[in-house]
């Protein structure tokens, strides 16, 4: 129902605006270009407005613009409406984790590569990601010291050097430490699916890896994503607020 009531808002919002917001002009390197052009384009990306999708009971929102966000769970709900990072629960306890962690984790996770174009990010080349014979090309990422709440968070991305899909994503949390790390963690990318003209993960598995730092075997269950929608037309600011409490 809640996925049912955001697709009216969004409809009714986006019917409204005829304006189409130019590219942006961006430099990357030539290949990881080709990358974002063969997951349907910047374009595209930069034009859209509201970004959502269910990982389990929950369900993700974003605004791609604002970056404001808020998830929907059964028993709770959390999100970044501009200013803070909040938390509301049916059931106290129900929300296991750190909130200021977890409101956009999965949202990079399942915006990838789009979220790689960001501003205020340095690429550099990376080494060779060797899985099964084949060998991926990839690109570092950094970010500028007053990007985020963990600007010391690294990415590789590496991509299939035939079809430039993007396939395998590398990466190091220091929201916890606040210390620089060379201890990556590795996904697989291992099904996309169009959306509106993206191509956006339906599906991606982590991996434990060997001493060279390749893809040994899977690790754990893969991670599903469901009722992606993307959409140009905007939300109300209020959708990103807190939920005010019902006096009885």
């Amino acid at each position: 129902m809640k996925k049912i009531l955001l697709l009216l808002i969004i409809v009714i919002s986006g019917s409204c605006k005829n304006n189409v917001k130019e590219e942006k002009k961006e430099r990357f390197p030539t290949n990881l270009a080709q990358v974002f052009k063969t997951h349907g384009g910047l374009k595209l990306w930069q034009n859209a407005k509201v970004l959502s999708f269910n990982k389990g009971d929950e369900v993700h929102t974003a605004d791609l613009q604002s970056r404001k966000t808020v998830i929907n769970h059964p028993k709770y709900s959390l999100g970044f409406d501009g200013n803070e990072v909040w938390l509301e629960e049916t059931e106290e306890g129900s929300f296991k984790g750190n909130k200021n962690f977890y409101y956009n984790l999965f949202f990079y996770f399942y915006a990838m590569p789009f979220v790689l174009a960001d501003d205020g990010i340095t690429y550099s080349k990376a080494a060779d990601l060797v899985f099964k014979g084949i060998n991926y090309p990839g690109y570092k990422i950094s970010y500028d010291a007053d990007k985020g709440a963990s600007p010391d968070d690294n990415y590789i991305i590496y991509y299939n050097p035939e079809t430039y899909k993007m396939e395998w994503l590398a990466y190091i949390v220091t929201f916890n430490s606040k210390k620089t790390s060379n201890k990556y963690n590795l996904i697989k990318y291992d099904t996309w699916e169009n959306v509106n003209g993206l191509l956006l993960p339906k599906q991606i598995q982590w991996y434990k890896k060997d001493e060279k730092g390749n893809p040994k075997e899977p690790e754990g269950a893969p991670l599903e994503f469901t009722l992606p929608l993307l959409s140009q037309g905007k939300l109300a600011g209020s959708f990103f607020e807190k939920p005010k409490k019902q006096l009885n």
